[in-house]
């Protein structure tokens, strides 16, 4: 059965089973049980299926909203586009943050057409000598960069992707290390624009309970406990370290240390050609700076306005000059809105500097913008459409009926494995963190009391909130539909179900290896830094045993038999 077979067999299932034989137009009841599931399923298994992204998320979208709507394909297919596809763009986070990729892809171009990518791409091939070195600039920046997911992904992969094709690092693994030092560090990190939500849904619970404490105390003590993001960031480092990789990144990396062939055959990359194919001028000297200076600038004015930003946000008194001021002030930010305001500012120094030089004149300035937001429309789309199936399984209840299914049937024991598994899979399905903790933590956390109530660890608390964060990064990680893993592959110039593909093996491996800890730190209470050493040791244990070497003198060797 060839794929546009089964991609009609698939469509005419869907649209069977969506014909209005339940109801006559009327709006649906809210709980579908486990009809919910159909919608991120679909897009899901079709993307995977067929290779056409759009076209599957779009299907999803359109099957939730059939649902929604008395089971009428029609109205289905209308408010697809003029409530939910529309309803994600009138949304101005939503909005701030299409604005905010399109003015990152303007300032690549900008640089690119000044020479500024070559420049630097030139500075450190001095220093990247090999294929290895590349990889490990590129974690290294990558969690530098920690206080926004978003701005992470957006500054690493440009910043990096000149360096890591000249190494003939795969688009695979590029976006592999982009995503792994993206949310898994933000969700770390002390400073960022995650740890005030973090925060703020494990204060609302606590409060809800009548329980006063250091919230943000009790988040710091959880950071020991997220093993998957500390086991994702240790695999990612130590497929660099020991050059082995393991499934589809094996072949990914194969392919292109022995072929030259960064990107597979018949892939389609996430960003457009008008950057890779922009006329540069040959007659002028060649400037890092004229590269560095803008994204430097990005960071610092991303940086300063996430702090002043939450600041004036902040409605407690806050010294924002503390530790604990600048967490506050981070947590209450308007990220969506500075990161706009930062992109553009770095996008108009750009501009200024070519024009400055008489690089360019202001005309080719704004057409070099240009260019460069062209890139990213395509990433745009796929993200309008994600956000949009977001809100339609926010809708049918997917995650809802997910957590009802099996929280009745949570033996104390195995709590926070249970908790992390069912974080996973919630986050998986819908592509959003934030919205499996604000699910899964009020249901958690009592639970969790619960278990202290009849004789438990009270530790058991902690673990057990740092299961819901950590698995709800999971899919924030690795979910096709997830809002970071498109930019990964945009921002890496990958193939996106490529990208899916590959990480994905290595994400499991991460989720389960973390699962595991999760039993021990339950069943045997041990301390954090034991379990965290027998977790990285199985890291090392999978890619000692089960990987197989991409040095070149290895793949020969294997090439020749």
């Amino acid at each position: 059965m060839n794929r546009k077979t089964l991609t009609l067999m698939i469509l005419a299932l869907i649209l069977l089973f969506a014909m209005p034989v339940f109801a006559e137009g009327e709006e649906a009841a809210p709980n579908f049980g486990w009809l919910s599931i159909l919608p991120p399923l679909v897009a899901i298994v079709l993307a995977f299926a067929t290779k056409q992204v759009l076209l599957s998320l779009f299907l999803g979208v359109f099957l939730g909203a059939t649902m929604l709507n008395g089971w009428n394909p029609f109205l289905g297919f209308l408010r697809s586009f003029d409530e939910y596809m529309v309803g994600s763009l009138a949304d101005t986070w939503d909005a701030a943050i299409m604005i905010f990729l399109l003015s990152i892809g303007g300032m690549v171009g900008v640089i690119n057409k000044m020479g500024g990518t070559i420049a630097v791409a030139d500075a450190l091939s001095k220093k990247v000598k090999n294929s290895k070195t590349a990889q490990l600039f590129t974690w290294i920046l990558g969690v530098l960069v920690f206080f926004d997911d978003y701005a992470n992904t957006l500054i690493v992969g440009p910043t990096m992707r000149p360096i890591t094709d000249k190494m003939n690092v795969s688009k695979e693994k590029l976006s592999f290390l982009i995503d792994s030092t993206s949310a898994p560090v933000t969700g770390l990190a002390l400073i960022s624009t995650w740890v005030g939500y973090q925060v703020g849904v494990i204060r609302n619970v606590y409060q809800s309970m009548g329980i006063q404490e250091n919230y943000f105390g009790i988040f710091v003590k959880s950071i020991p406990y997220s093993y998957y993001c500390i086991f994702a960031l240790v695999l990612s480092l130590l497929t660099i370290l020991m050059q082995r990789e393991y499934g589809p990144m094996y072949e990914a990396e194969k392919r292109a240390k022995t072929t030259g062939k960064i990107i597979a055959d018949g892939a389609k990359p996430m960003s457009s050609d008008e950057i890779t194919k922009m006329e540069i001028r040959r007659d002028i000297k060649y400037k890092a700076s004229n590269a560095i200076v803008p994204i430097v600038a990005l960071i610092v004015a991303a940086f300063i306005g996430l702090w002043y930003n939450g600041y004036l946000l902040t409605e407690e008194a806050v010294d924002p000059f503390t530790m604990e001021g600048l967490r506050i002030c981070f947590g209450n930010a308007d990220s969506s809105m500075v990161l706009l305001w930062a992109s553009m500012f770095s996008s108009i120094l750009a501009m200024i500097m070519g024009v400055a030089q008489k690089i360019m004149t202001m005309g080719e300035a704004f057409d070099s913008w240009v260019d460069g937001a062209k890139s990213m429309v395509m990433a745009c789309m796929i993200l309008l459409l994600a956000w949009s199936l977001g809100t339609v399984t926010k809708s049918v209840g997917t995650a809802n009926f997910l957590v009802q299914v099996v929280s009745n049937k949570l033996p104390f024991a195995i709590l926070p494995v249970i908790v992390f598994t069912i974080s996973a899979i919630i986050s998986f399905a819908t592509g959003t963190a934030w919205g499996t903790m604000a699910i899964v933590t009020p249901l958690a956390i009592p639970l969790a009391f619960g278990f202290v109530e009849v004789g438990g660890d009270p530790h058991m608390v902690i673990v057990t909130i740092s299961a819901v964060l950590s698995g709800a990064i999971f899919g924030d990680h690795c979910s096709p539909i997830s809002d970071t893993t498109i930019m990964s592959s945009m921002a890496s110039g990958s193939d996106h179900l490529d990208h899916v593909k590959t990480q994905l093996p290595y994400a499991l491996t991460a989720a389960v290896i973390g699962g595991i800890c999760y039993l021990i730190a339950g069943f045997m209470g041990a301390h954090p830094a034991i379990v965290l050493l027998i977790g990285a040791a199985m890291v090392y244990g999978v890619l000692k045993f089960y990987g197989k070497s991409v040095k070149m003198e290895d793949l020969k060797k294997e090439t020749a038999k």
